[in-house]
């Protein structure tokens, strides 16, 4: 894993940043790649980049990188799976190194930008310039594994691994503009959803996308073959799918594992990560396993892992924390947020990743089945309540309200919703609607967030798809993005099998034969779970990977809650109503309500605009 900068001119006479200039940029992804740094320069682009060596751990990987008959110049972050069945099936010969950048810059000599990028399985972020049509090309895995943040400016385009790196750089600077509905989306949800960020003229590569550059300022999407659909017409149950599901995790398991410095894996004390951590096993039995402990009981996994890994005989390295331990990287693990972020569960993935790189360069972990393989139980409640939106709203809101006195039913959720997209949106917001619409009076929701949340429940399949959709681009994208910033604030890879581009695709497929009741939740995944545990332990309920909030809000943080929030200034104070906003927080403080979730956000938001010294 590593993290790059770039920067490509349009036609308009205006020069490169100077070089010490792009130096000190390109320098803040250096936790990201701390192995070499290297720089490539002609007069209408520049590119640096800053080295995890993973594979082939000599000069001959490193970045920027020529393709071989000079034509295309490459950085890129992140791994590519299917390299070696790549060079085999296109015949690539008089390779320098055997690292996966090498076959990417032959391939693009071989078959082109489009056709290479449609063929990658992995997880990368690329930038390649074309120095024949002095173009520029930028792509990002299909499932957004890995960053990829461009502005467009009128001297050029900037791309890079991290926020600040852009809102930094000169061409932008000067000249920032908050967007005050990503802002309302930020308070919302705590991350910022591609293609957006919270300024103008600065974005996200999406999941799966490719961009095509030219120097008279044009910006063209490119249509790619085999991306990872989310409507499929032709779905089948888990009793027909579940070999070639089984087939598909095992290949990606054994893709992943490809590697030249140590790998090892995480162990939770759910379904997820002791799935691949048993495949893991069977391919390699000398495989290490970590698990975080921590002193709360209630949130603590590591028993229920130890017993995963005794039934594996693999060796167990349990991360022992206490609370104190945890509240003393608040601090410090913001100094790696570069954006605006808002999951408190980052803390705990932080101490993990610094304790398991002390070991290992490269770890396995179990994201992305939660959403593949309906794994959230507000994904049961949106099923199991969808008839009550078929309702219109005028006949619905009387019918809820007298059910709900009779105490027949408990629920207002449709009583307070107009439609289910409202209603979905609001599940995953962390700042009810009422107070969220009084820090932005007027301030609609951006139309990316409503395509997002655009749900159709004219059939159970076709609700279940959108559901799994809404996931997948939704709030995996969050959880994404704190397994990426944390991992590699500690110089550690993070693989995720689940999101190998096969397995997405194969597990489009897949339409669960019932689901109605917290059994069925990843049912599929625990069928798989029998082939490798014992069933009694499969049964086992995942606690979260988080910390005990209320009592660090209410009390060890208050302090700097109130000084970042009250004592300080609020940043993008014109479009926001600060007191508003305060008020929000001092009823919580006060036990009015428990959205410890949005004051979270709001705290965060404040800590990363006063490291940034952005007030």
């Amino acid at each position: 894993m590593c993290g790059f900068l770039g920067e490509y001119l349009f036609d308009t006479g205006v020069a490169l940043t100077q070089q010490d200039v792009f130096l000190k940029l390109l320098a803040l992804s250096k936790h990201r790649g701390p192995d070499a740094t290297e720089t490539s320069k002609s007069d209408y682009y520049q590119l640096g980049f800053n080295r995890l060596a993973i594979l082939d751990l000599s000069e001959l990987g490193n970045q920027p990188k020529f393709s071989p008959s000079k034509r295309y110049l490459v950085v890129f972050n992140g791994e590519i799976y299917n390299y070696t069945s790549l060079k085999e099936r296109y015949h690539l010969e008089n390779l320098k190194s055997s690292s996966d950048t090498e076959v990417l810059v032959h391939l693009l000599d071989v078959i082109g930008v489009v056709n290479t990028i449609g063929e990658l399985n992995g997880m990368f972020s690329i930038a390649i310039i074309d120095t024949y049509k002095q173009c520029l090309y930028l792509s990002r895995d299909f499932a957004g594994i890995k960053p990829m943040f461009y502005g467009v400016s009128d001297q050029g385009v900037v791309m890079a691994s991290q926020f600040d790196q852009l809102f930094k750089h000169p061409w932008f600077k000067s000249q920032l503009q908050l967007r005050p509905e990503l802002m309302k989306e930020y308070f919302a949800f705590g991350y910022m959803q591609a293609p957006n960020t919270i300024y103008n003229h600065i974005f996200q590569l999406k999941p799966g996308q490719l961009l095509k550059i030219s120097s008279n300022a044009t910006i063209e999407e490119l249509e790619l073959n085999e991306l990872c659909s989310t409507k499929r017409l032709d779905l089948k149950e888990e009793d027909d799918i579940i070999i070639d599901i089984k087939n598909q995790i095992e290949h990606a398991v054994e893709q992943q594992m490809v590697s030249d410095v140590s790998l090892a894996t995480f162990l939770s004390g759910g379904i997820d990560s002791p799935l691949i951590t048993a495949i893991a096993k069977s391919k390699n039995t000398k495989i290490e396993a970590f698990t975080l402990a921590v002193s709360d009981k209630t949130l603590d996994e590591s028993e229920t892992a130890s017993a995963y890994a005794d039934h594996l005989n693999i060796q167990h390295h349990i991360e022992h924390v206490n609370t104190n331990e945890l509240l003393n990287s608040v601090n410090e693990h913001f100094e790696y947020l570069s954006e605006p972020f808002g999951d408190y569960s980052s803390i705990p993935t932080y101490l993990l990743t610094k304790k398991t790189r002390q070991k290992h360069t490269v770890m396995l972990s179990g994201d992305g089945a939660d959403e593949l393989f309906f794994g959230y139980p507000r994904m049961l409640d949106v099923v199991n309540k969808q008839f009550w939106f078929k309702l219109p709203f005028n006949l619905r809101k009387p019918i809820i309200r007298l059910l709900n006195k009779l105490n027949i039913i408990n629920t207002w959720a449709p009583y307070n919703y107009k439609t289910i997209d409202e209603w979905l949106l609001g599940k995953h917001s962390h700042i009810l609607k009422p107070a969220l619409d009084s820090f932005f009076p007027r301030i609609p929701f951006s139309d990316a967030i409503l395509a997002l949340y655009s749900i159709d429940i004219k059939t159970s399949k076709s609700l279940l798809q959108d559901l799994r959709r809404n996931e997948f681009y939704g709030h995996l994208q969050r959880v994404l993005v704190k397994v990426d910033r944390m991992s590699m604030a500690n110089s550690l890879e993070v693989r995720v099998p689940f999101l190998d581009k096969q397995l997405i695709n194969e597990s489009m497929n897949f339409h669960p034969k019932q689901f109605n009741s917290k059994k069925d939740l990843k049912r599929l995944l625990k069928k798989l779970m029998t082939n490798y545990y014992p069933e009694p332990l499969i049964a086992h309920e995942k606690r979260g990977f988080t910390v005990p909030i209320h009592t660090w809000l209410r009390g060890a943080l208050k302090k700097d809650v109130l000084h970042v929030i009250f004592n300080s200034p609020f940043y993008g104070e014109s479009n926001i109503d600060v007191i508003e906003v305060r008020n929000y927080v001092s009823q919580y403080l006060d036990h009015k309500h428990d959205s410890a979730w949005g004051v979270w956000h709001i705290y965060a938001w404040q800590k990363w605009a006063i490291k940034q010294q952005l007030v």
